[in-house]
């Protein structure tokens, strides 16, 4: 009996949480049931299945970090309904560098292995955890965070809920040093010198 009421009151407190967050999602409302892909005025069932995750937690975990998104961009039934999905799969000490979703929240489940969290907020104080087999965080809207597979041995995998659409990423290494800023604009800014800018570019595979 007792266990029966927990399933009830885990399912309420799910939908509870589901509800709320595509009511605060930051996507703008449609006036319609959802949005027709353009130059189209037929469509079915196909056109709200989304199969590009077939195969991905069946196979194994590929020898660098990688994320399959379901996002407005490969599955376009998505846009205006504020919601999408994203499979994180992490090799041994794989990491997913530091960036920020900038119009979404991230709700992250491990559903293999472990994972070192964290973000930062707005007044530079750190928020971390270790994360078992079956455990959930979230990543409050814009802030910087990262995923860290500790593990040099076994592999990892979580999937990510985003209460929007297309959440958007930006990577803070690509975006600071892989997009033309002057190097000793980030030289300056990090208090090293231009020689040490160059280094941490050419760490990036020459995408600076």
């Amino acid at each position: 009996m007792a266990s029966t009421m927990l399933k009830h009151l885990l399912f309420f407190t799910v939908a509870v949480f589901a509800t709320s967050w595509i009511a605060q999602a930051s996507d703008p409302d449609i006036l319609s049931d959802f949005i027709f892909p353009a130059n189209s005025n037929a469509i079915n069932g196909s056109f709200f299945t989304f199969t590009g995750m077939r195969g991905v937690l069946d196979s194994p975990v590929p020898p660098n970090f990688k994320v399959t998104k379901a996002s407005m961009v490969e599955f376009p039934a998505l846009n205006g309904q504020s919601v999408s999905f994203a499979v994180l799969q992490y090799p041994a000490e794989g990491v997913n560098p530091l960036h920020t979703h900038p119009r979404s929240a991230e709700h992250l489940f491990v559903v293999e292995g472990a994972l070192v969290v964290g973000f930062v907020d707005t007044t530079n104080k750190l928020y971390t955890q270790t994360l078992e087999l079956g455990d959930m965080f979230v990543f409050p809207k814009g802030l910087v965070h990262f995923q860290y597979n500790a593990n040099a041995q076994e592999p990892a995998v979580a999937i990510s809920a985003f209460g929007s659409a297309n959440a958007g990423t930006v990577s803070v290494p690509l975006s600071v040093f892989a997009t033309g800023i002057d190097d000793g604009i980030l030289a300056k800014s990090f208090k090293t010198d231009v020689a040490t800018i160059q280094k941490i570019k050419a760490g990036l595979g020459g995408k600076a």
